[in-house]
């Protein structure tokens, strides 16, 4: 469902040097290049977690969510938020491990862009080596000075790029900027993320589920009904726990990922800013849709940085098959 890349490889670099040209100029590349020199670096840390460097475990304390906080959420927040506030094209960065957005200069220092992010999604998973990742939205800052903070607060319609870098057997990022989605690997010999697939496209349609069952008694009774038709139907189930890599699997294979509301989070667990959004926008440009069980994820208008919704996100027809028996 992908056009692999066989000739003339070529680096984020590149790639971002030609999306400038051809949409005459901008800065957007800057920012992206900020974000890839930070996962660089947190993929070094990752990769030497039970090696050299300190980075296993939780550090004591919790976040702005409640949840508690590993080392190495701590250490990809500190490098992304240093990469980007060195940006010269950013004027907001806001993450899941702060209370509030970072504004780090005005539109008229040339702060163009609003980078939010989930520093290491699926952090807890470090310590059995399942995959984790970064998950990034960037959005344009069109305030005035006095209100450069607001930029973060827009709907995921307005994202100018999203994607995520996942950390595995190897280092990809997956980006879009608005017209398709590709797909980037980590050279390790080089140091570079190079190109190998252009237009990742999901089926319309797989039988697989990718969600944590354990909690069923506590979803709504629609999904509950979902469920027992696909149990009825002959669904595969796929869940590791980590949203980038379950959405990375159905982003490649099909299927879809579901992560409802419970009695204990009515509104939802996943984070619209930070994993809806910009998962959402990566569905819906490889052919997929992305949904809140009441409407389309890209459509809610956000009424706070760290809000919370359900999604339903995958191959447009499965996604159909769950809003169906909402």
């Amino acid at each position: 469902m992908t056009a692999p890349i066989r000739d003339n490889l070529h680096t984020l670099g590149a790639y971002l040097q030609g999306e400038k040209e051809a949409n005459g100029g901008g800065r957007l590349a800057e920012v992206l290049s900020a974000i890839a020199l930070a996962s660089k670096a947190i993929a070094h840390k990752v990769r030497r977690a039970r090696i050299g460097d300190d980075v296993i475990g939780e550090v004591g304390n919790t976040n702005v969510q409640g949840e508690q906080q590993q080392k190495l959420d701590v250490v990809a927040n500190d490098l992304l938020m240093y990469t980007l506030s060195r940006c010269p094209a950013v004027a907001v960065c806001a993450s899941e491990e702060e209370e509030d957005v970072v504004v780090v200069r005005p539109r008229s220092a040339g702060g163009e862009y609003c980078v939010l992010f989930d520093p290491l999604d699926g952090s807890s998973n470090i310590d059995v080596a399942a995959g984790v990742g970064t998950i990034f939205s960037v959005l344009r800052n069109e305030e005035d000075d006095e209100h450069t903070g607001r930029a973060a607060l827009q709907p995921g319609s307005a994202q100018v790029a999203a994607g995520y870098v996942l950390y595995g057997s190897s280092v990809l990022l997956v980006l879009t900027l608005g017209h398709g989605v590709d797909m980037f690997v980590l050279d390790p010999d080089v140091g570079e993320f190079l190109l190998v697939s252009s237009g990742l496209s999901m089926p319309s349609e797989k039988k697989i589920r990718s969600l944590n069952g354990a909690y069923r008694k506590d979803f709504p009774e629609g999904y509950r009904a979902w469920l027992d038709y696909t149990e009825s139907n002959g669904y595969a189930s796929r869940y590791i726990g980590s949203m980038v890599a379950d959405v990375h699997r159905t982003l490649l294979k099909g299927g879809v990922f579901v992560y409802p509301p419970t009695a204990g989070a009515p509104r939802g667990k996943l984070r619209l800013m930070y994993e809806a959004n910009p998962m959402g926008l990566l569905a819906e440009q490889a052919g997929g849709a992305a949904d809140t069980g009441a409407g389309r994820v890209l459509d809610v208008v956000p009424r706070e940085l760290h809000q919370r919704v359900p999604v339903v996100l995958g191959s447009e027809g499965e996604v159909a098959r769950v809003l169906a028996h909402l």
